[in-house]
């Protein structure tokens, strides 16, 4: 099927495009209505981000050194408030990385995060300076790869540094072997057991479809094509030994932003992205079609909201960003676009 608009109930474009949510106007703009980059109206919404909604609020609560609460408590004792969360959502909102905050955001995420022997991100400094050599963790990696290449940062050496971890380290254990015992498998069941874990694949995945395809390394198109055949395995969403179940059923849940988790809805959409369009995702497309409302809209199903510094969407209400990115998952599965598009940031 090649018009994928008759598959929805109701219209949302227009919903979309309504101006107290500037991010979305933007990204509906670009990846829904197809307009290029230098078109009024998205450079217009592109700079209207920067004063408008989420994006200046979150930014009002940052500190001098570039960072938000306290500057060692960037991931753990601030979960969701703390400057690693915020770089997160800053980058998917769409934020201009240029602004000297968000320059200086990322600095402190390279000083204190990036663990400088490996390239990896942890989840707390060492008193050498940097983070620490033993809390990286590969979620937390793909997280901080993807914000830092999303606000501009691609060609910095340090977050080159930081594919390469991605590349080097990152495995797709499906539980029928055991990993490795040396650094960094000797740690973190969660996250190296006998079965990845699947948000650590998903959020590599989503920072090598950043990566532009003309830079994408031989060990980058690596591991996309390991990466997405792991999650195909899954069907996105579900065990890949018991196909009739899902992993974990929150997973069938949509949210935004998911932050160290996923649902199903995230990792269609980067596959998507990536280019990856497989019939083992139809069930993830069945599942993405039955959650519509009668005006073609998405509600927010997951959310930390309460947790965050800005509440973001309404949960139990039509969500603006789920909406977003169903549209986008169903325009690509649907209406046959694959590849990368020109960058959005």
């Amino acid at each position: 099927m090649s018009n994928w608009i008759d598959l929805l109930k109701g219209d949302a474009r227009e919903w979309l495009q309504e101006g107290e949510n500037p991010s979305v106007r933007y990204f509906t703009l670009l990846d829904i209505l197809e307009r290029k980059t230098t078109d009024p109206l998205v450079t217009a919404a592109k700079s209207r981000i920067m004063h408008s909604g989420v994006v200046p609020k979150i930014l009002s609560g940052q500190n001098p050194g570039g960072y938000w609460e306290r500057a060692e408590d960037f991931y753990i004792r601030t979960k969701y408030r703390g400057t690693v969360w915020q770089l997160i959502i800053l980058a998917e909102m769409g934020a201009d990385g240029r602004d000297p905050r968000l320059q200086h955001a990322c600095e402190f995420i390279l000083d204190w995060s990036q663990d400088r022997q490996s390239g990896g991100f942890a989840y707390r400094g060492s008193r050498a300076g940097g983070g620490n050599h033993s809390g990286v963790l590969p979620c937390l990696t793909g997280n901080m790869v993807w914000s830092l290449i999303r606000l501009g940062r691609e060609k910095d050496s340090r977050v080159q540094h930081g594919i390469r971890w991605l590349t080097e380290f990152l495995r797709f254990d499906d539980g029928e072997t055991r990993p490795p015992s040396e650094w960094p498998y000797h740690r973190w069941e969660q996250c190296w057991g006998r079965h990845t874990c699947i948000p650590g694949v998903v959020k590599a995945l989503k920072a090598a479809a950043e990566i532009h395809f003309a830079r994408r390394t031989p060990a980058v198109k690596k591991l996309i094509s390991r990466g997405a055949e792991f999650m195909l395995r899954h069907h996105l969403f579900k065990r890949s030994h018991d196909l009739g179940r899902a992993a974990k059923p929150k997973w069938t849940r949509f949210g935004f932003p998911t932050m160290w988790d996923i649902d199903a809805l995230e990792a269609a959409d980067i596959l998507l992205r990536l280019g990856i369009r497989d019939d083992r995702m139809q069930e993830t497309m069945d599942l993405i079609l039955s959650k519509q409302d009668d005006q073609g809209r998405w509600s927010l199903e997951n959310t930390f909201n309460g947790r965050f510094r800005i509440n973001i969407d309404r949960k139990g209400r039509p969500s603006k960003w789920v909406t977003l990115i169903a549209l986008r998952v169903l325009k690509a599965f649907f209406g046959g676009m694959s590849g990368q598009k020109e960058p959005s940031s």
